[in-house]
């Protein structure tokens, strides 16, 4: 080998260039700097053959540059979400702060698997799942959690958790061909399906509880199911409720769900079900649990006051779950993942815990805390604590507090406005968060006796069908005549999430997600309905 090569390699890849790194981190941010005055971008075009065809990897060692060089147009071809015009899902830009945590934790690389892998990454870990614990559970004395790779992985370890408390050592022996359930409501994520699949019940065997017009799973029916599948002797692993929909935000009522699965247990003398709680998305409004709406520090206008008093209220739900999911890279605008699953009482550990001769690869793992002893993952990254804490210090709870409420804000002023329009219908009035969703139909027709007819079951196939095709084709047509410098890029979906008679609803949708969206902008959405 020639070994003057070889030290040029580790020069140039493995000792901090401090001066050339700058220089090109300086120039990426002066990139993405950049974008705050474009217009939010299309999609850009794509060649996935000729990315398989032409792979480019040099043959020769190169230097930094030729990194830079090597994934700048990709970079600069992908949208970082920052243009206060985007509100099409719950996605948007990542906060600074967050960005500073990411870059410390890329920079030492540590992996939260076992303590000396990581280090005081671990301890990190433990700050930031307690730190989410408190805001969620309000308080709780004992919890546990750990980082994952996303909601649905966040999702499966709660799952999990139940088919250990249902089928005690289905770690080791499986399911044996018992049936298993799950139940959900039918405005849930996909991902229970996916958690369903790959946990081995089988999609099958997913039950969905319909919803109430407001996206909340409808207590009658969740009994009525609890009481048939008891009957029929059907183990009943977990119970994922919903706080905060990913279209509508609808928020499951927690305690109601508890009270009714503990009552029913005890009346079949069957084991709880797990009751994990799904707020990926909702979980941001726990910082307003504390907040004094006598005194009103920040100053908020009487109308968020009562939305937040009924967020109080909701909140409350949070302490009846016996886990639940976290996205921070969501309402918490952090970086990519940051997903974490958290369980209120550290006991529930017991369900996952394997021993040290399970793992040799990790024999000197402390079974008191080494996470790969319990994780699915054996190697996580330790981005999810990094921008946890560095964001919800860096903005604090008041900081927090004023972005939650300014979603809230503008979600309502978007509400406030469509409900005035004949011929357009909010589908979500009364749920409380940062999305609406609705309905836009040709000039002339009345969308709120043509919703309470669907609801009624009084439409014609023929009727259904050309409804939600006006819909979508008047989404379409300002999708193409929209200013893309005025106009925000919107949202849609086929299913919002409340189907009566089994009828799917199409809605138009809107997240205020940016913390850059104004007044103005909702005001423009309205004016861009009206000139269609």
């Amino acid at each position: 080998m020639d070994r003057e090569k070889y030290q040029e390699l580790i020069k140039n890849f493995f000792e901090w260039n401090q001066p050339e790194l700058v220089k090109i981190f300086s120039e990426l941010l002066s990139a993405a700097a950049a974008e705050q005055a474009l217009t939010p971008a299309q999609i850009m075009s794509q060649n996935y053959e000729t990315a398989r065809v032409n792979p480019e990897i040099h043959e020769l060692p190169g230097n930094l540059k030729d990194a830079r060089d090597a994934i700048f147009p990709y970079f600069w071809g992908t949208d970082s979400w920052t243009n206060p015009l985007h509100l099409e899902n719950v996605r948007g830009p990542a906060n600074q702060a967050s960005l500073i945590g990411a870059i410390a934790c890329l920079l030492k690389n540590p992996n939260l698997c076992t303590d000396r892998y990581s280090q005081r990454s671990n301890e990190l870990e433990v700050k930031a799942i307690t730190a989410l614990a408190n805001l969620i559970f309000y308080h709780t004395i004992d919890p546990w959690g750990v980082f994952t790779i996303g909601g649905t992985i966040s999702n499966l370890y709660g799952a999990k958790i139940g088919l250990e408390k249902v089928l005690p050592g289905a770690m080791q022996t499986g399911i044996n061909g018992r049936r298993v359930v799950g139940i959900c409501s039918q405005a849930g994520h996909y991902s229970n399906q996916t958690v369903a699949g790959w946990l081995g019940i089988g999609t099958a065997n997913l039950i969905e509880i319909p919803t109430d017009e407001n996206l909340s799973m409808r207590m009658d029916k969740f009994e009525e199911e609890l009481d048939r599948l008891f009957r029929e002797k059907t183990k009943v692993a977990y119970i994922c409720a919903t706080f905060g929909t990913t279209d509508g935000f609808g928020i499951d009522d927690v305690k109601a769900i508890r009270e009714c699965a503990e009552r029913k247990s005890r009346e079949y003398s069957e084991p709880c079900p797990q009751i994990h709680c799904d707020a990926a998305v909702g979980w941001t409004m726990a910082v307003l649990t504390d907040y004094d709406r006598v005194q009103n520090p920040l100053k908020f206008e009487s109308g968020l006051l009562q939305m937040v008093e009924k967020v109080q209220a909701l909140n409350v739900g949070f302490r009846y779950a016996d886990s639940v999911t976290i996205d921070f890279h969501k309402f918490g605008r952090g970086h990519y993942p940051s997903s974490a699953f958290i369980v209120n009482r550290r006991e529930d550990i017991k369900y996952l815990a394997r021993t040290v001769s399970d793992t040799p690869y990790f024999s000197d793992a402390d079974a008191s805390r080494d996470p790969a002893l319990l994780t699915l993952e054996c190697s996580r990254p330790a981005i999810g604590p990094y921008v946890v804490i560095a964001s919800l210090n860096g903005i604090g709870l008041a900081g927090w507090q004023m972005l939650v409420g300014r979603s809230l804000e503008l979600a309502q002023r978007l509400k406030d406005r469509l409900s005035k329009i004949e011929y357009c219908k909010v589908l979500n009035a009364g749920t409380i968060g940062p999305s609406v969703n609705w309905w836009v139909l040709p000039k002339g027709r009345n969308a709120q006796e043509i919703f309470e007819r669907l609801v009624r079951d009084e439409l014609s196939l023929e009727q259904r069908v050309r409804y939600s095709k006006e819909i979508r084709h008047l989404f379409d047509k300002r999708l193409k005549t929209m200013d893309p410098t005025l106009d925000a890029r919107l949202g849609f979906t086929t299913s919002f999430g409340y189907c009566p008679n089994g009828f799917d609803i199409p809605a138009w949708k809107a997240v205020f997600f940016n913390p850059r969206t104004n007044d103005a902008i909702v005001d423009r959405i309205v004016t861009s309905i009206e000139e269609l």
